[in-house]
This record gives structure tokens, C-alpha cells and sequence, in this order.
């Protein structure tokens, strides 16, 4: 990527100003007969990037959103300047090939190494490398978008990216980048007044289904593991809503991103209709400077009425057998599948309990140094899909999954985040969430089963899980 030593601010002062500017980017595609992505990133009061998205939200433009609320931080794009899809055993090496040609002809101007400054790729993937019939994403896509907003430390970022070739009109896109900078800086300074929202209507009315009989499905389950077959499955549970009135995404996000701040709530949409959104508790990876950050995060026990209630539930969850070894099952085949790609391997000391609002788990953080040569889409391609999700061994326990759950699982426990201009990046499973599009919704919530494992337990842990979505959406518990 080609860093120009310009100033965006004067440089996208007027629209005259940009042409001159996208003249010389022109100039540069023509010289190596190739199209230029270019990303100007200016600084912008502290804005909301929801309330961005909410301005600008078209379900036939694609989408990214993920904030966590309690480190202040969330990200935004919409509509796409350059966009990439694949499916197979290869989309990882695709996308990753892909992202790094498009920044070997990358013009960027303004402070990329701002916190999420420059361009970025959003990139989604879906739970099994192949898309399944019925869902409305392809097995790996990835965007960079043609708008996007940061916040990061109290510092806002917007960055515009478009492509500009041998042939681009230059007025055109120029009086679109000024434009949109412009009300970009409005919306940060809280300006916006008449723009469309989402309307706040009376509570809707809701329908519910269930996708298939999930206690049969975990006893089923439990003969494997007994035959030996396979010593941990993940069984998911899907819930389908019919509302009497449309249900706005963006509003149910709104919910969960104030209800659980320590999650990653998010929004995916490749401009076909639908949107998956949620807020999940588990980082699958993060990336910066070198360093890679993950966890294993398996083990679920409900959160107490009171606070000694609580405690009591957290302190049998560090000593269940039964959750210790699932979620030492976790660690081992990350720690496994790191060992080629990272060095410095730190996953050290008793899992520690980590509470939600609805929810505590079994955490332990997993630390180390990527190698010489490795690309974060290449560990990703190792982690995913991890036991937590999964099951082990991987083989045997995604045939299983599919035998046994009955519904596609499309981007639920699949792979979401963003890639930046420095070969940084972060990744999130995509739990707790459902596909929302028009009146309907499907939810989704899943268990590990293990020897050991109740048909009814599992079945309430899924209930558990189920409470954020329903509660954001609007809908009634399941009972």
C-alpha cells in the first residue's frame, strides 16, 4: 500500500480540491494499467457508528457493525468499493490472497494507524466451507466498504475507499466522497435532524417454531460419544419468529449492545436482505503488531439472583467435572493448532469465570507471537471451527452435527470480523444470534454435549442462551 504524505483535510476541503487529488491516483492506475482502491481517512468528533448505520442502513447494500461497548469501541461500513467471494477448502487462502493483492495497489491518505484508520476488509464465514442450501450467504465473503466509521479511545475515524481506474469519472467521484465526508462529520457532531430511523412502532406480536426436536438430537448424540465415536459434539437449537410487523435489525442490535457491553454485538449483511446479528461472548482471534490474541471460552453455568447465589453457581462451575473437561478439551486443540503458526505459546493457570449478564463461562486467555510469514486468515483457517463450536475430533463431530441438528447452521458459530492495511485483524464466533430479515427471524443457541451431558440440561442451557436475542427482538421467552 502506497501511503501518500498528503493532509486529507485540505486535500478534501472542497470538491476541486479532491479532483486534484483523484487526478494524481488516476494518473498512477494508468501508469501501472491497473485500477487503484483509494482510502482517505479523516478524523471526526466521537460519533456513534450505529447511529451512522442507522442513517445510511438499505438492506440491499451491504453491511458490517461490531462494537464492544465496554472498551469503547465499535466499527461501521456500508455499501462496498471492492468485494471478493469463495467457497471450499481454499477460501481462507482466497480471501487472504485476495486482501493482499488489492493492498499492493492501495493509495491511502490521512492517519491509517489511527485506531481501525484505513481501509479494512469485513469478512465473514460461514460455519462449514461450503454454502448449504437455503442461506443467503456464500461460504466466505469479504468487502471493503465504500463508507466507513471507528471509534476507538474517544477517537472517531471515517474513511472513505473507492477505485478509481484509467477511465473513472472524476467530478462524479469527487462530489461523492466530499458529500459523504460532509454528513459524516454532521452525524459525529450530533446533526442528522430528519434523516430516516427506525420507527419506533408498538411491540410486535410474535409466532414461534421450533426447528427440529433438540432432546432427541442430544440423546442421539450421547450414544456416539458412548460408542467412542466421538468424545464432544456441539448441537445447536434454531427458533423461528414470525412477527405481525417488520423487525429492524438495527433496532434488536441497539438492545444487545446495551444489555451485554462485554460482548462483541454485530451486524453482517451482504446486501441480499438478510441480516445476522448478535452479540457474542468469544473472541476467536485478534492481531496486532505480531501479536495474536485468543481464548477458549467453553463451560456454561447460569448467573444467581444474589450475589452469594452467584458465587455459588461460578465456584461449582470451576469444580464440575464435566465442564473442566470439555473446556480443557478446547484449550488442547487450540493450543494444538497454533503450534505451527505462533511461537511463545502463553495459556497458563486454572480457567478464570467470565460473567455475562444472562450467563458465566470457563475462560482461559491463549497469548502468543506470530511467525514469519503468517497471515491472520491462515490461523483462522487452524481455529475454525473450534471444539467450542464443533466438537472433537473435528471430523467425526461436524458429520455428526449435520446428521443430527436438521437446519442448516450458515453464519451461526462461523467466523466474523475485519482485516486492516497492517496485517492486523479480529475475529469473533458468531453466537447468540439470529438471521433477521423482514417480519421473520431465526434464532440460534448451542450446548456442548459431553459425556456426562442431560438431554435436559442441555436443553435449559440453550433456553439460557436463547433469552438475549428474544429479549432484544421483543419476543417472548420460549418456554
Amino acid at each position: 500500500m502506497d501511503i501518500l504524505p498528503l493532509n486529507p483535510a485540505e486535500n478534501a476541503a472542497s470538491p476541486e480540491a479532491l479532483r486534484g487529488f483523484l487526478a494524481t491516483c488516476r494518473d498512477a492506475a494508468e501508469r501501472d494499467r491497473h485500477d487503484k482502491l483509494v482510502s482517505i481517512s479523516l478524523a471526526l468528533p466521537a460519533p456513534d457508528p450505529l447511529a451512522v448505520l442507522e442513517l445510511i442502513f438499505d438492506p440491499a447494500q451491504p453491511h458490517f457493525y461490531a462494537e464492544r461497548p465496554s472498551i469503547g469501541t465499535a466499527l461501521a461500513g456500508a455499501e462496498v468499493a471492492v468485494r471478493r467471494e469463495s467457497s471450499g477448502a481454499g477460501r481462507f487462502r482466497e480471501l487472504r490472497d485476495w486482501a493482499e493483492e488489492t493492498l499492493a495497489h492501495t493509495i491511502a491518505v490521512g492517519d491509517v494507524n489511527a485506531p481501525l484508520g484505513g481501509p479494512h476488509f469485513f469478512t465473514a464465514l460461514a460455519f462449514r466451507e461450503v454454502g448449504e442450501p437455503g442461506q443467503p450467504f456464500p461460504a466466505a465473503s469479504s468487502f471493503v466498504p465504500r463508507w466507513q466509521v471507528a471509534l476507538a479511545g474517544g477517537t472517531g475515524t471515517a474513511v472513505a475507499n473507492l477505485v478509481v481506474g484509467p477511465d473513472s469519472d472524476l467530478e462524479a467521484l469527487a462530489l461523492r466522497v466530499w458529500r459523504a465526508h460532509r454528513r459524516l462529520r454532521e452525524v459525529g457532531e450530533g446533526g442528522g435532524a430528519g434523516a430516516a430511523r427506525p420507527a419506533t412502532a408498538r411491540p410486535a406480536r410474535f409466532a414461534l417454531h421450533e426447528a427440529g426436536d433438540y432432546r432427541a438430537a442430544v440423546a442421539r448424540a450421547l450414544e456416539r460419544i458412548g460408542r467412542g465415536e466421538i468424545s464432544k459434539v456441539v448441537l445447536a437449537r434454531a427458533i423461528d419468529l414470525l412477527a405481525d410487523q417488520p423487525l429492524h435489525p438495527l433496532v434488536a442490535l441497539n438492545g444487545l449492545r446495551q444489555r451485554f457491553p462485554d460482548c462483541y454485538s454485530f451486524s453482517f449483511s451482504d446486501g441480499r436482505g438478510p441480516s445476522f446479528i448478535g452479540a457474542s461472548p468469544e473472541r476467536l482471534l485478534r492481531v496486532s503488531r505480531g501479536v495474536l490474541e485468543t481464548e477458549a471460552l467453553a463451560g456454561s453455568a447460569p448467573r444467581g439472583g444474589s450475589a452469594s447465589e452467584d458465587a455459588a453457581l461460578a465456584a461449582g462451575l470451576t469444580r464440575s467435572e464435566k465442564d473442566r473437561r470439555e473446556h480443557e478439551q478446547v484449550l488442547a486443540d487450540i493450543r494444538a493448532r497454533l503450534e505451527p503458526l505462533v511461537s511463545e505459546l502463553e495459556a497458563t493457570g486454572a480457567p478464570q469465570v467470565r460473567r455475562l449478564a444472562n450467563v458465566q463461562h470457563l475462560l482461559t486467555p491463549v497469548r502468543g507471537l506470530l511467525r514469519d510469514g503468517a497471515h491472520p486468515l491462515d490461523v483462522l483457517a487452524e481455529l475454525h471451527p473450534t471444539p467450542a463450536v464443533g466438537g472433537s475430533p473435528r471430523a467425526a463431530a461436524l458429520a455428526a452435527i449435520g446428521e443430527l441438528e436438521g437446519f442448516p447452521r450458515g453464519l451461526y458459530a462461523g467466523a466474523l470480523g475485519w482485516l486492516n492495511a497492517r496485517r492486523g485483524g479480529e475475529f469473533f464466533v458468531g453466537l447468540r444470534s439470529a438471521l433477521v430479515e423482514g417480519r421473520s427471524a431465526r434464532l440460534y443457541a448451542g450446548a456442548g454435549i459431553v459425556a456426562g451431558s442431560t438431554p435436559e440440561k442441555e436443553f435449559a442451557e440453550t433456553e439460557l442462551k436463547f433469552r438475549a436475542m428474544l429479549g432484544a427482538i421483543g419476543a417472548p421467552l420460549s418456554s
